[in-house]
């Protein structure tokens, strides 16, 4: 079968190699019709089917080959890609791997202003300072590679900025978050100044993952006078599909429901009428 990438060359890939961006990666991926490693240790894995090929790279390291040219495209989180100080543009967020980054230090530290002229420890140096600067605030960047919530009590710093869920481990260190949100991060996709060949395929493809897993397929039927008071429970994406029945005062009626509401759209589609209203997955799509 032909390459769905017509230029020749592979759109090369930097994927990341551990931890749950990988993970992540590699079912969005496998999703979207590609074949990824069955080796954990390879460093490089050819689809030839598709026209692309992976590279398996620390998270941290992506922004950097892909803004150098040595690759073409890279799945990273935003907060690496904007601590990496790189040319390297986000063209799609991808809708996993979400964090926010915080600021915390000891009970009474609640300003930004707080940190001026402090040590803040971070596994950002470049985000976090870029930050501070942007909010006149000139602050000691200490870089840790890890257990940043340890450093005020060791005596490394006087606050931290580290990503933030719940605020338990922070709290378990005696520290309380304050000030603005640095970043709110997510999986993104990255490509460098100029978009490769075979770009446009792949995001229709990851498109096409993000509106499957968000949408369900709702079949239904329904007296055709409720027809447009069902329309408006259940508008679809543009419009639903509407199909006859042997029975002319009914209709058959598909429509893509947003996942998480579908409960709700049964409930009241079967109290408008319909019947045999079923719910499937999506596997697929291309919108």
């Amino acid at each position: 079968m032909s390459s769905l990438n017509t230029s020749g060359a592979p759109l090369r890939i930097a994927v990341p190699n551990k931890g749950t961006l990988s993970e992540a990666a590699h079912e969005m991926l496998t999703e979207a019709g590609y074949s990824g490693r069955v080796d954990t240790r390879a460093l490089s894995v050819p689809d030839e089917r598709n026209g692309v090929e992976f590279y398996y790279l620390r998270p941290r390291d992506i922004a950097t080959y892909v803004a150098s040219g040595a690759l073409d495209i890279g799945i990273t989180g935003r907060d690496l890609l904007r601590d990496s100080e790189t040319p390297a543009r986000e063209i799609q967020p991808l809708d996993f791997g979400f964090s926010t980054f915080r600021f915390a230090g000891p009970p009474g530290m609640d300003e930004l202003s707080a940190l001026e002229g402090r040590r803040v420890a971070t596994s950002y140096p470049h985000l976090v300072d870029r930050f501070l600067t942007d909010h006149g605030v000139h602050a000691e960047i200490v870089r840790l590679d890890g257990a940043v919530e340890s450093a005020v009590r060791l005596g490394v710093a006087e606050a931290v900025a580290d990503v933030v869920s719940t605020g338990r481990t922070l709290a378990a260190q005696g520290l309380e978050i304050f000030g603005p949100v640095i970043l709110e991060s997510e999986a993104v996709l990255i490509a460098g100044a100029v978009n490769p060949p075979g770009l446009d395929t792949l995001q229709q493809r990851l498109q096409g993952v993000l509106v499957a897993r968000q949408f369900v397929l709702m079949d239904y039927d329904l007296p055709v006078e409720l027809l447009e008071e069902a329309t408006a429970i259940s508008p679809g994406l543009e419009s639903p599909t509407v199909s006859p029945l042997q029975d002319p005062q009914w209709v058959a009626v598909r429509a893509m429901v947003r996942r998480g509401d579908q409960h709700e759209v049964m409930d009241r589609l079967y109290a408008l009428g319909a019947r045999a209203i079923l719910v499937s997955s999506i596997h697929a799509a291309r919108i």
